[in-house]
């Protein structure tokens, strides 16, 4: 079993290729007028610019992306940004990006790879904040529980390039190829939308911050920018296309043997971990089911984990009167789940026993956010490195007759 879920997690990675996806989109886009210029930002920043420089030989090319996804690559620049926490590296690339945008012309033509991972690597705060106000109100929200959609709609409230800012900036016409981790595929939302429309507003972003707890724990200057009058601004249309996502990723591991869970992973994580224990008790023996998403974990502990080994020990400890031999896997298509080197957990109907037998309380080790030592100790991390994509998080569960 647990072969057979890791090797589904893994076709479920490989549909994700962020260079097949650009090579399949390039082929109506190279040739024309006007020179190209090639901006990626994201986790698959590096493998969407290579895909792309292929088709466009002699185009300039700037590549943002994370640790592990930043090796150099010809003809192009490669900056490393810091994530989840944005940091110097990553707003200093912030400044590099704007003046190559603005040097583009309007006879030329813009590339834009994005992909999940950029909001936090491309910090570039507004009049009257700093880095350090820009980590402090990623690290507030990373710690609430918010979901993707209400983390990234404050981000933009606070960040002159998040939002169409890349089109304000941009005097030639931009094409944008997006690779989505965000459920729904929602464009305004992966990378906090660049060269797309903001979620909402600033007002927005007010009362979201108050519907989660955390606006008075905020300084003076924060609130502040998010409270200014804002002007309208006018930007030249873009041409947004969705190149892979989560659904697609799940499709590819149906035609490789899986079968639709048909309950996503969303929401708080215990949560979602009750409501897909209580999905899988009438799952079919022998079928592989599969499930993508997204989930929220709020911290009450500075154990090292991450949503996916927290969502994996969180099933088992629903599952254990589940019947039959069952595994459960959940990892980060990306490969790295919270601030480790873990890309999820894996999980049987033995987990339970195995933690108990070496001692481990289960319990305390969630009060604490502490998944990932818990894991290692019972054989149920899954390490994979960086994968180059990001499509979310993948699960998979397999249950056979005892």
């Amino acid at each position: 079993m647990r072969g057979q879920v890791l090797e589904l997690l893994q076709v479920g990675v490989r549909a994700a290729d962020p260079r097949a996806a650009v090579d399949r989109a390039m082929q109506g886009l190279a040739g024309g007028d006007g020179a190209w210029h090639v901006v990626a930002l994201g986790k698959a920043a590096r493998a969407m610019a290579q895909s792309a420089l292929a088709h466009l030989p002699g185009a300039r090319a700037l590549v943002i992306s994370n640790r592990g996804n930043d090796a150099a690559l010809a003809c192009a620049t490669v900056l490393r940004a810091g994530h989840p926490q944005p940091d110097a590296d990553g707003m200093a690339a912030a400044t590099q990006l704007e003046d190559f945008l603005t040097a583009v012309g309007p006879q030329d033509r813009v590339l834009a790879l994005i992909s999940g991972g950029g909001s936090a690597m491309l910090p570039a705060p507004v009049a009257g904040l700093d880095l350090a106000d820009l980590q402090a109100v990623n690290a507030a929200l990373l710690s609430s529980g918010a979901d993707i959609t209400q983390t990234n709609l404050v981000r933009q409230g606070l960040d002159r390039l998040k939002g169409g800012g890349w089109l304000a900036l941009s005097r030639a016409p931009v094409t944008a190829l997006i690779l989505s981790d965000v459920p729904g595929d929602d464009l305004r939302v992966v990378a906090s939308g660049p060269t797309v429309s903001p979620i909402g507003t600033p007002a927005d972003a007010c009362r979201t911050l108050r519907d989660l707890g955390i606006w008075d724990d905020l300084t003076p200057q924060i609130r502040a920018a998010l409270e200014r009058p804002v002007s309208a601004r006018q930007e030249p249309e873009a041409r947004n296309i969705l190149v892979g996502s989560n659904g697609i990723s799940l499709q590819a591991m149906i035609a490789a043997g899986g079968q639709d869970a048909g309950v996503a992973l969303i929401g708080d994580v215990d949560d979602c971990a009750r409501a897909l224990v209580r999905a899988m008790r009438d799952a079919p023996m022998g079928v592989p089911m599969v499930m993508g998403g997204e989930t929220t974990v709020r911290l009450t502990g500075d154990g090292m984990g991450g949503r996916n080994q927290e969502l994996a020990l969180r099933f088992a400890l629903h599952a254990r009167d589940l019947p039959g031999c069952w595994c459960f896997a959940a990892m980060g298509s990306d490969g790295r789940d919270g601030p480790g080197d873990a890309a999820g957990g894996i999980v049987g109907h033995r987990t339970l026993s195995h933690l108990h037998d070496r001692g481990i309380d289960l319990q305390d080790v969630l009060r604490r956010n502490d998944a990932t030592p818990a894991l290692r100790a019972v054989g149920g991390l899954i390490m994979t490195g960086p994968s180059g994509t990001n499509v979310a998080d993948l699960a998979v569960f397999a249950r056979y007759h005892a």
